[in-house]
């Protein structure tokens, strides 16, 4: 397994940190309806499940350039290097959306794009 067939498997982990983020101490959670209790939640919970919906929506952009840089056989230690700085870029995201830092978080969501845009330049 290349390290960003590693990386692929990291970030389809991810969501699920940040749902357990959002979910954590389960104060009044209601299992039968997680949605409609995820959507009453505020502060660092509310922050977390947007987030966690974040990271499940870059999910198929960064899959599909992991494999058809892989595909078109891009040097791997490029597309590699791109896809432990998306990774890196999406746990700093993570961490900057649960802070409340917005100026911070969307400057880490521009360096994954970039990681990810770059990756289909490998080809």
């Amino acid at each position: 397994m290349t390290i960003a067939y590693f990386c692929v498997l990291i970030m389809g982990l991810l969501p699920y940190v940040a749902a357990g983020i959002a979910k954590r101490g389960f104060q009044g959670y209601d299992n039968s309806q997680p949605r409609e209790w995820l959507a009453k939640q505020t502060g660092f919970r509310a922050r977390a499940n947007a987030a966690q919906a974040n990271l499940f929506e870059s999910l198929p952009f960064f899959f599909a350039a992991v494999i058809i840089a892989s595909v078109a056989h891009a040097p791997q230690d490029r597309i590699d290097t791109l896809a432990m700085g998306f990774v890196l870029a999406r746990i700093a995201y993570l961490v900057c959306y649960i802070a409340n830092w917005p100026t911070t978080r969307s400057i880490v969501w521009l360096i994954g794009i970039v990681c990810v845009v770059t990756l289909f330049f490998q080809i």
